[in-house]
């Protein structure tokens, strides 16, 4: 089974999980850090070049874990800086729980350590906010939920690109006031519809959190709908010494619509806690 990761950058490694589960890693890209860090980009299984699996419904945090694990340990790094995004995030925080002795500091990046009805309640209910603000000037927007609700089984890699791709605008705060900056990253997302398959216990670390040793810091956009200051705030009042960053006017893109202020968090967390600057 390939598993691939890209490498970009030079300085200290952080080894980087994208969100989805199915989304393509190339919207992760941070060019802003990797002027100061080798960026590790995961690649996870289903998506892109790496492999596929037989049975769809293995696609679960038990199997983005183990190949996480088999990258690190292939890089033969005793310790890494790991960042993992909106899902990437639940990877991030099983794995720190269950390798503590491998990270060295952890950046839970618009996540949250629960799923379930409450989680997916609130997205649809954020959601459906956004959706009245917008629909007189964008009517599209009216179908946003659907799209969001919509069973992923019911699409291919093309299909579910296509609902990505239309619901992208509720991913950030502002996006059609920058739209000429945001377009051209809409139209290159990419979706692999058997990642959504994928079968396994619902995510719930609450309870595990203050076992977390490595210095954390939880980053989060202040109009993310779907991974917002709410769940955000749970992770640092529960992981001991974390640090909180919420980055003002920001939906569930920081790295992208608020850059300066993203990349200034992550490097003065990373300062604080090695003592380097990154």
């Amino acid at each position: 089974m390939d598993q691939r990761y890209h490498v970009a950058g030079t300085g200290p490694v952080c080894l980087v999980h994208p969100g989805g589960p199915g989304i393509g890693w190339e919207y992760l890209r941070m060019p802003e850090l990797e002027r100061s860090m080798t960026m590790v980009y995961l690649e996870p299984v289903g998506t892109g070049a790496s492999g596929r699996l037989a049975d769809p419904r293995d696609y679960n945090l038990s199997t983005y874990t183990h190949f996480l694990h088999a990258v690190i340990e292939h890089l033969a790094l005793p310790h890494i800086m790991l960042l993992g995004h909106s899902h990437g995030g639940f990877v991030a925080q099983r794995y720190a729980l269950d390798h503590p002795d491998r990270v060295a500091s952890l950046i839970l990046y618009d996540t949250s350590p629960v799923t379930g009805d409450d989680f997916w309640r609130t997205a649809v209910a954020n959601l459906e906010h956004f959706a009245r603000h917008h629909v007189s000037e964008h009517p599209e927007v009216a179908g946003y939920v659907a799209g969001l609700t919509s069973r992923p089984d019911r699409f291919d890699d093309e299909g579910a690109t296509a609902v990505l791709r239309t619901i992208t605008p509720a991913y950030f705060h502002d996006y059609w006031g920058r739209e000429d900056d945001f377009a051209p990253g809409r139209q290159a997302l990419r979706m692999y519809a058997a990642p959504s398959w994928g079968e396994g216990p619902a995510f719930d670390v609450r309870e595990e959190l203050s076992a977390l040793t490595a210095p954390t810091l939880v980053l989060v956009g202040d109009d993310d709908f779907i991974c917002g200051p709410h769940w955000a705030r749970m992770i640092h009042e529960a992981v001991p010494g974390s640090q909180l960053a919420v980055l003002r006017r920001t939906g569930h893109l920081g790295h992208i619509e608020s850059s300066e202020e993203f990349t200034t968090a992550v490097v003065e967390f990373l300062s604080s806690v090695s003592g380097d600057t990154a």
